[in-house]
């Protein structure tokens, strides 16, 4: 399999969404409705200090009845990120991300945050691997 680098390279919606552990839970909301992603790296400066998503969202404010404009991202992030580098297998971060149960990858290399994976991201790149055989071997059995 390929390493995490060229799944990122090859990426459609190739930006980097973050935002920071001051803003309010509800901005980090809309940041994750109007990118259309399921989480966001959390940095202080360039500095990796956690991961916002939807799951802490509904487990840590909905679901306790709290209030998303009167809380910080840094009250319910998800602080011990486990991280891959651009030279992780993909193979890898599925394994990790099964192990884990775990929904997204951020990838770091010397220290920096270069790219986020998703779930979506390793399936639709397992799913366009099987395809690309399949019809290889079609065409091998039809000629």
């Amino acid at each position: 399999m390929k390493p995490v680098s060229a799944l990122l390279g090859q990426r459609r919606n190739a930006g980097l969404w973050h935002t920071g552990p001051d803003t309010t839970v509800f901005e980090a909301l809309h940041l994750l409705a109007r990118h259309e992603v399921g989480a966001l790296v959390v940095l202080e400066g360039e500095r990796l200090v956690g991961v916002f998503s939807e799951r802490d969202y509904t487990r840590k404010v909905a679901l306790l009845g709290k209030n998303s404009k009167a809380m910080q991202v840094a009250e319910i992030m998800t602080a011990h990120v486990i991280t891959v580098t651009p030279n992780t297998p993909t193979h890898a971060c599925m394994a990790l991300m099964s192990q884990k149960r775990i929904r997204h990858l951020p990838v770091v290399d010397n220290g920096k945050v270069v790219g986020m994976l998703s779930i979506r991201d390793l399936m639709d790149d397992i799913i366009a691997d099987h395809e690309k055989t399949i019809e290889q071997l079609t065409s091998y059995i039809q000629s």
